[in-house]
């Protein structure tokens, strides 16, 4: 009679009952509520109790090759300006500059005959603001556009406008100062400042460096460029070992450095519970479990490792799931490890973590058995108890059922 009742109450356990205190849901719920699956050889299911779809995914090479590489945005791939030579820089408004005219020969209209004939004879103006209708000033070739033009073409201008009136003139343009072409560098950052560009050209660690450099630790560091009312987003840590992301940077830009400490929350029947920060650039599923002390050899089913997270409904589509259950872009996805494949181990080792991830390892079967067992107590084995015994375990299976 003691087997028959360990076999009625291992039956009733296995079948999904929920008598039994836990952590968190068995697979078996987590499997029958998802709204679109991706696993081996299963269909899908329904909308959760709590009201939310979801999609079940199982991790392997195939899902890698989708996700392995994501980094929540790119610089180079938003604005490009990472190939190729620096931005040239036009004159704009606000810029000081000096315009300074050379004559072939004295007696021309800037250089008096007294100064005698010699190369070089020139003459200086007085320095000058690029006005707000983006003009500048010179004596007989009147108001001459500036703004949006290089020195060069502005240099040009003003020696055909006075080539009637001057000895072959010759004129040059000094940028005293820029007000026109800077960048805004600011969070945590050292020193927040309006950077100066140059013509060598800046790029998205020069101006950081310049500002002083990052105030936080780059690990939690995030570098936002906006730039014409667009704006992409990357990891400090990233951008400064992935060179095609250091871009150039460009007038009127804003670089934005932010600090963000990424955790992620374990539960369930891993060694430790609770939230943890990442502590390194490019957490791994593999780390986290290991951060988390691991599976416990007591209590986990290594078949069933969760990690629940928001994603695009791209990367569904992409899967070649259906995604009609799902209205918003943003999809709520547990994805699943098994853990008792060997194989799985090496997709676990490339299967990156994002921030505010949960990672949640059910409890085995046996556990649950045993923990039915607790609650009933011991059975009785002699025949005189034959009755009571029968009795008993109905009311637990109905109890259980229930």
């Amino acid at each position: 009679m003691r087997f028959s009742s360990v076999l009625l109450l291992s039956t009733a356990v296995l079948s999904g009952c929920t008598v039994t205190s836990s952590s968190g849901p068995d697979f078996r719920s987590i499997e029958s509520q998802a709204s679109v699956k991706l696993v081996a050889d299963k269909k899908g299911g329904n909308k959760g109790v709590a009201g939310i779809d979801y999609a079940l995914i199982e991790i392997n090479s195939r899902v890698l090759g989708y996700i392995g590489g994501a980094t929540g945005g790119s610089m180079a791939t938003g604005f490009g300006g990472g190939r190729g030579g620096p931005p040239s820089l036009p004159l704009g408004v606000g810029d000081v500059v000096q315009v300074s005219v050379f004559e072939s020969q004295a007696g021309g209209l800037f250089i008096p005959q007294e100064a005698g004939s010699r190369p070089g004879n020139y003459v200086s103006l007085p320095v000058q603001t690029i006005s707000r209708d983006g003009t500048v000033s010179v004596p007989y070739a009147g108001r001459v556009r500036a703004a949006g033009r290089s020195v060069e073409e502005v240099q040009a201008d003003l020696e055909e406008r006075l080539a009637n009136r001057a000895i072959e003139p010759q004129v040059m343009i000094n940028k005293v100062s820029s007000r026109s072409a800077q960048v805004s560098v600011l969070g945590d950052v050292k020193s927040a400042a309006k950077i100066d560009l140059s013509e060598a050209g800046e790029r998205i660690l020069d101006v950081i460096s310049e500002a002083g450099g990052l105030s936080s630790p780059g690990i939690e560091s995030y570098v936002t460029l906006i730039r014409n009312g667009r704006s992409a987003k990357v990891h400090y840590d990233y951008l400064t070992s992935h060179p095609q992301e250091n871009i150039y940077v460009m007038p009127g830009d804003v670089v934005m450095v932010d600090r963000e400490r990424r955790t992620f929350m374990a539960f369930g029947a891993s060694g430790l519970n609770g939230r943890f920060d990442f502590e390194e650039s490019e957490l791994k599923l593999s780390d986290a479990l290991g951060k988390a002390g691991g599976l416990l050899d007591s209590r986990a089913d290594p078949a069933q490792v969760f990690l629940y997270r928001v994603v695009n409904r791209d990367l569904l589509v992409k899967l070649g799931l259906d995604t009609s259950k799902f209205v918003k872009d943003e999809v709520p996805v547990i994805f699943r490890a098994n853990l008792r494949d060997p194989a799985t181990f090496f997709a676990v080792q490339k299967f990156p973590m994002q921030d505010k991830d949960i990672v949640y390892v059910t409890n085995s079967d046996a556990i649950e058995l045993y923990k039915v067992l607790d609650l009933v107590g011991s059975v009785p084995a002699t025949a005189a108890d034959v009755s009571s015994d029968v009795l008993a375990t109905r009311n637990s299976v109905r109890a259980l059922k229930n």
